[in-house]
């Protein structure tokens, strides 16, 4: 699996996350900061990646031109890159399944925002 985490996760996630979701990049680490959706989503689509966001954006080009690439959706508001990083270790069996799944382009994690 190999994940590409949009510009509104902070770079930092990289390293709460590292042992369940190698083969990620970020991208800052891509050059893509400040980048258009559209080009975050070819880069991703080019060099094969999951784009992990909490853009709602990338759920309109998926269903737009269809997948790859796949997208996860956070959906909880402004968090703290921990708690990002804890949905998405809690979710970790469900991500690998969509990531296999040939069906679903879109996999959209709804939390209710925690203090």
């Amino acid at each position: 699996m190999k994940f590409l985490f949009d510009q509104n996760i902070s770079h930092r996630i990289l390293r709460l996350v590292s042992k369940q979701f190698a083969g990620y990049t970020t991208a800052k680490k891509e050059g893509l900061i400040n980048a258009k959706d559209k080009d975050i989503w070819e880069f991703a689509k080019t060099n094969n990646y999951v784009i992990i966001t909490q853009d709602s954006d990338f759920n309109d080009l998926n269903s737009l031109y269809g997948f790859p690439p796949k997208v996860i959706w956070i959906r909880t508001g402004n968090l703290n890159t921990r708690k990002i990083a804890d949905i998405l270790l809690n979710h970790t069996d469900e991500i690998k399944r969509f990531v296999k799944d040939n069906k679903h382009g879109c996999l959209e994690i709804f939390s209710l925002k925690t203090k």
